[in-house]
């Protein structure tokens, strides 16, 4: 509510001051009076901006237009007696009869008052309302016919319109009590005015309402009806003014806690100075200090001062401090430019490798390669190294030897499992508790810029909608781009390109084409026996003496005994499950010392069942060729090659085709164009058409529990369907592995190292491999090839040519 009306340009409305000799309250006796007054047909009209008159209200309106003011001085000095209308739009200069409302005010000119600066205000009251029946004249001011209107008053002791009347004198003492434009001295004039229409129209005036509800107030004939509309109206506004004063009485509590604090923070201030020196300062000095023995450049230095000087401007009680601090730290304990020497003794180098690890003549040939061309060139891009094989041949403790090997830092994370993209990049220093990825903290912790980098697991990493880490990667392990690794919280680049990162997998399958695109792969296969003795001997064994507090008087392992253990208590292409075996061993002997008990110190086989148990596994074999459709295949898993049977028999039916033994999509395709082939070329096989016919085929692969897939069993499976469709032998001690085709082609498969391994472990003495797997075995070293006779082939006809001899076995089945 205001006790003016709103200010505009020409009739700005001001507050009448105590020297007034007019006092805005009527009686019921002068309210009649104002009815009674004699209205004349025609009127002077005065256009009214941004307000409405009332019937008995006198407000103070400024005048600046020429009509206007012209108009008021004319009938000042005649009746007094004018119309006032309200504009429909205030922003109009000289509006037009059609842009003013047609209900209006008669109002009675009170009074014109000169002021100091040189404006001119005119005080009237609002008599009686008028309604706009014809426009006479425009010039030299508006002049109309009116009809004057009365209220439709109700009783007053009608018990509604009294609790209505109750209820707004009531809300509008709340409004002046809520509000701090308008003075508490209105509450005077709510409180003693007598006229319950009054009342209204003084409200209704005063009120702090939008203008054409105002308007609708006064086109409302019944004075009940204008009364409650005006309680809708001020209900409205009380909720406003309360809702401001809740606002604002929170934002002054705010205000008023931060001042609090601000002032109490100057205080400690003062007293750590008195007491010799702030804390706080004292430590930005001292990261300043650090900072001049920093080797970082001019860019990285400018951002350092910059945000120490953002950091004197924060409130050390605030989140946002300890986040910066933070950041600055970070920045300090990064090995900036900082790197260790390598060492270029390429004997020394190769004599670390040697002894660390048995085998492995690939990688090591590799990291002497980058150690010679450094030392020749003086600066080299480090290569990005992805060690492939299966769990337990050393890929992890490799990196160690490494770095050894180079007198560098060793550093190594592992990604398996890892599924944010900000353990790569880091999070931005925006969230509280924000922190640099995982390859910023490595390098932290390294205290260099160019340590051996090991990224463990890295076809493990996961993915979801945290973002893609294996992604992010991608600038890492990409020399043209980590020169320049962009980390979230530093918000600086870094170089990497230092780093010598080794990253390993146990497969490549699971690894991007555009990540594995940057890595150099290098194969680690399984080890053949004597290279698991070999390590046994010179690695594991010593180890294990020496975690259990044992010496070599206390325990011998002889190579004939290492190889027992191998046989039976292991099956994997690594040493890890060996070593495990040998701990126990170890454990065993430890608890008889410290029990003083005598036991044998040279282990015999006998012994070690008696610590170990009776033997886990059983050692692939050979299984003869005494019957017809059982063909050893050759088969490759994450822990190594094995040796695997196609079992095939025939059944009186339809031709109906079975495969069983937990086989894959892919497996069992392989099984349908196998048939399909001895189908097509039953003629060159001498097999009666009618057999396909008349007898179901049933192909099996043993261990139903183990699930089975790939291409790779294509010509093993042809094979046994031939052998038990022709009853033929098998040749004795054969293996076999490689794709068919639909045509009969034998394709190339993988794995080929591991599944000769598996083949020497079983006993075979003749592979047959396709044709374009000759290349495999170029690559493949003598000791593990020594005693095998490889056969390659280009399609099934050849295959089976070498695989089944004219002999059939004894009792044949006979298919009519």
């Amino acid at each position: 509510m205001s006790i003016s009306p709103k200010n505009n340009e020409f009739f700005i409305a001001t507050p009448i001051d105590e020297d007034t000799d007019f006092i805005p309250l009527i009686s019921e006796e002068d309210e009649e009076s104002l009815n009674l007054t004699q209205i004349p047909e025609s009127l002077p009209i005065l256009p009214l901006r941004n307000t409405v008159l009332f019937p008995g209200v006198i407000i103070p309106i400024s005048v600046g237009r020429d009509k206007s003011m012209r108009l008021v001085r004319d009938y000042y000095h005649k009746t007094k007696i004018i119309g006032t209308l309200t504009q429909k739009d205030p922003n109009l200069e000289d509006p037009l009869p059609e842009q003013l409302y047609k209900i209006g005010t008669i109002a009675s000119i009170l009074r014109i008052l000169e002021m100091p600066d040189g404006s001119t205000s005119v005080i009237i009251q609002g008599k009686k309302r008028f309604q706009l029946n014809e426009v006479l004249s425009t010039e030299p001011y508006l002049m109309a016919k009116v009809n004057p209107l009365d209220d439709s008053k109700h009783n007053v002791k009608d018990p509604e319109f009294e609790a209505i009347v109750g209820s707004l004198k009531d809300l509008s003492l709340k409004i002046i009590k809520l509000s701090t434009n308008i003075p508490p001295e209105t509450s005077f004039a709510v409180r003693n005015i007598e006229s319950s229409s009054f009342l209204i129209n003084f409200i209704s005036s005063n009120s702090d309402i939008k203008l054409h509800e105002k308007q609708q107030l006064l086109e409302t004939n019944d004075m009940k009806k204008r009364a409650t509309l005006l309680l809708q109206y001020l209900s409205r506004e009380v909720q406003l003014l309360e809702l401001k004063n809740d606002i604002q009485n929170k934002v002054r509590l705010d205000i008023d806690q931060q001042q609090r604090e601000y002032f109490l923070h100057q205080q400690m201030k003062t007293i750590q100075d008195e007491l010799g020196g702030n804390p706080l300062e004292q430590e930005i000095e001292e990261l300043k200090a650090k900072a001049k023995k920093k080797k970082w450049g001019k860019e990285i230095n400018t951002i350092f001062e910059k945000e120490v000087d953002k950091l004197n401007r924060l409130n050390p009680a605030t989140g946002e401090y300890s986040v910066q601090i933070n950041y600055l730290q970070t920045l300090l304990e990064l090995p900036w430019n900082e790197y260790t020497k390598d060492n270029f003794d390429l004997r020394r180098a190769q004599r670390i490798l040697d002894k660390d690890h048995f085998g492995l003549e690939k990688v090591k040939e590799r990291i002497i390669e980058h150690l010679a061309v450094l030392k020749l060139k003086g600066d080299l891009k480090s290569p990005i190294i992805c060690l492939q094989g299966p769990p337990g041949v050393g890929k992890t403790s490799l990196g160690k030897s490494v770095a050894k090997a180079l007198k560098r830092k060793y550093v190594r994370m592992s990604l398996g499992g890892l599924h944010d993209e900000a353990e790569i990049r880091g999070h931005r220093k925006t969230y509280i508790g924000a922190m640099p990825g995982r390859i910023i903290q490595s390098l932290k912790k390294a205290k260099s810029s160019n340590p051996v980098f090991v990224l463990d697991e890295i076809d493990k990493v996961g993915r979801d909608f945290h973002g893609d880490p294996a992604s992010a990667l991608l600038e890492v392990l990409d020399p043209e781009q980590n020169s320049t690794f962009y980390d979230n919280f530093l918000e600086l680049e870094y170089d990497l390109s230092k780093v010598l990162f080794i990253a390993t997998a146990n497969t490549t399958s699971t690894i991007s084409p555009a990540l594995l695109d940057r890595m150099e792969l290098i194969n680690i296969p399984g080890y053949i026996l004597e290279e698991k003795v070999e390590i046994a001997s010179r690695h594991l064994v010593p180890k294990e003496l020496k975690n259990h507090g044992l010496t070599k008087k206390h325990l011998r392992l002889s190579k004939h005994v290492i190889e027992y253990i191998i046989d039976n208590y292991t099956r994997e292409s690594g040493v890890r499950e060996l070593d495990k075996q040998i701990a126990k061993i170890c454990r065993v002997t430890a608890m008889k010392v410290a029990l003083q008990e005598s036991y044998n110190t040279n282990l015999t086989v006998k012994d070690i069942t008696a610590i170990l148990g009776q033997p886990k596994y059983m050692k692939d074999k050979y299984q003869g060729n005494d019957m017809a459709g059982v063909v050893t295949g050759l088969a490759w898993t994450a822990t190594g090659g094995e040796i695997l049977f196609v079992e095939t028999s025939l059944s009186k039916g339809k031709g109906n085709l079975t495969l069983t033994g937990n086989l894959g999509d892919v497996m069992k395709e392989s099984a349908i164009i196998a048939l399909e082939y001895i189908k097509s070329h039953s003629d060159s096989l001498n097999i009666k058409p009618t057999v396909f016919e008349n007898w179901n085929v049933h192909v099996h692969v043993p261990e139903g529990a183990i699930p089975k897939d790939g291409p790779s069993a294509g010509i093993t499976m042809a094979t046994s369907i031939a052998s038990a469709v022709t009853q033929r032998k098998v040749k004795k001690g054969i293996a076999m592995t490689g794709e068919i085709t639909l045509r009969g082609k034998v394709l190339p498969v993988g794995g080929i190292k591991e599944k000769i391994l598996a083949a020497k472990r079983a006993d075979i003495k003749e592979i047959i491999l396709s044709e374009e797997n000759r290349k495999d075995i170029a690559e493949i070293k003598d000791i593990y090839i020594k005693g095998l006779t490889f056969h390659y082939v280009d399609n099934i006809l050849q295959v089976l040519n070498l695989a089944l001899l004219d002999e059939k076995v004894d009792k044949p089945q006979i298919f009519e």
